[in-house]
């Protein structure tokens, strides 16, 4: 989450921070770029404890910068956590910025850990506006790491479905078009049946009988397309049996996913009920629980560490920037540095607020009224809800 800092208030020094996979290396600058502090210190609590101390004595009035504020960095969250801890201000700096910003400088050829770091240190010296890191309350922390692994376990999904279409379109075209992948029914088909053959042996109501068994939604519709699809290919392919053994695990993987993307919307949807503003953001039209906990795992929890819609808008992507040279006026385009997850999180529940609120469907069809495309009238509505919010 962030926090913007206080107009006016320099910090005499700053500290950039180079987080790397088995250690950190920080650098401590003065106004005028003195180096007053480098050092390189291990993934524990003892060494970042020790030189938070050393670069307390240079100053008190010290700000701290680093150019991830997520992701797999090793202990990252503990880094950021004990500057937080003891009430050190730490701003954030996205690595693009630091990165087009070293090859200014005279050395901007060598890469070392410490040049990295007092490029973060001096960008954040040159800056007066940056983004202060907050940590959020401990309900959001739990939905931003439970969020994230339900991500990763849906892009798995798709890439096993993915890989399930490759042997199925080679050995079985016809039923590659007729069932789609990305539902369960034909997954779990494909667990047991995989060929034309045995799909025409077993027939429609043996079929039927064994994915109802297994608790198939439409399990008569999905058994006579699957049965029909069959009979329009006849022929066997070289490599058929290989093939079915290939699809059969390919599909199991893709019915495990689906247990773990089960399990993470239970475990997400009752800790998003433990928040505070839970029943607030669901009070929103077409703000269900996924969505309502992908947006509190993005922000925080905390709506005062933005100040004001205006400047969440503007970390969601839904705030345009003006992108004027020349003769070219008046032209608005998003922003190309935004928070992706929040704007997945406020689009998809827009679109539902259309089939099921009036308040939205009449603003949606107040935008169209006045000429704007659905590309234009979508975003107006996400930006109006993201404000009511």
């Amino acid at each position: 989450m962030y926090d913007e800092p206080a107009e006016g208030n320099v910090p005499e020094i700053r500290a950039g921070v180079d987080i790397g996979k088995t250690h950190h290396h920080t650098v401590v600058i003065n106004k005028e770029d003195k180096r007053l502090l480098s050092r390189r210190v291990a993934h524990d609590e003892t060494e970042p404890l020790a030189l938070i101390g050393d670069a307390l004595e240079k100053s008190a009035d010290l700000l701290w910068a680093v150019d991830l504020n997520h992701g797999g960095a090793a202990l990252i969250g503990l880094r950021i956590g004990l500057l937080v801890r003891h009430g050190q201000p730490v701003a954030y700096l996205t690595g693009q910025a630091v990165h087009r910003a070293s090859a200014t400088y005279k050395s901007g050829e060598e890469k070392t850990d410490a040049k990295d770091a007092f490029d973060i240190a001096d960008q954040a010296r040159v800056h007066r506006d940056l983004d202060l890191l907050r940590p959020g309350d401990e309900v959001a922390a739990d939905l931003r790491t439970l969020t994230t692994h339900r991500l990763n376990a849906a892009f798995d999904r798709t890439r096993q479905i993915n890989r399930l279409h490759a042997p199925l379109l080679e050995i079985l075209p016809a039923p590659e078009r007729a069932l789609d992948l990305t539902n369960r029914g034909p997954v779990m088909l494909l667990t047991g049946y995989q060929t034309p053959a045995a799909i025409r042996r077993a027939g429609t109501s043996r079929i039927q009988t064994w994915l109802k068994n297994r608790k198939v939604r439409s399990a008569a519709t999905l058994a006579k397309t699957a049965v029909e699809a069959a009979q329009a290919q006849t022929t066997a392919l070289p490599g058929e049996k290989l093939a079915a053994a290939m699809m059969v695990r390919l599909a199991k993987r893709v019915m495990t996913l689906d247990e773990k993307i089960t399990e993470l919307d239970a475990l997400i949807e009752a800790k998003f009920r433990k928040h505070p503003h839970a029943e607030l953001i669901r009070s929103l039209p077409g703000m269900s629980a996924k969505p309502g906990a992908e947006f509190l795992a993005a922000t925080g929890g905390d709506m005062d560490a933005f100040g004001t819609s205006d400047r969440l808008a503007g970390v969601a992507g839904l705030a345009p920037r003006t992108r004027n040279s020349g003769r070219v006026s008046d032209n608005l385009r998003r922003p190309r540095h935004y928070h992706h997850g929040l704007l997945r999180t406020m689009y998809p529940s827009a679109m539902l607020s259309l089939q099921g609120c009036p308040a939205s469907k009449a603003f949606y069809d107040r935008k169209r009224s006045e000429g704007n495309s659905h590309k234009q009238a979508l975003p107006a509505l996400t930006r109006r809800r993201l404000n009511a919010l």
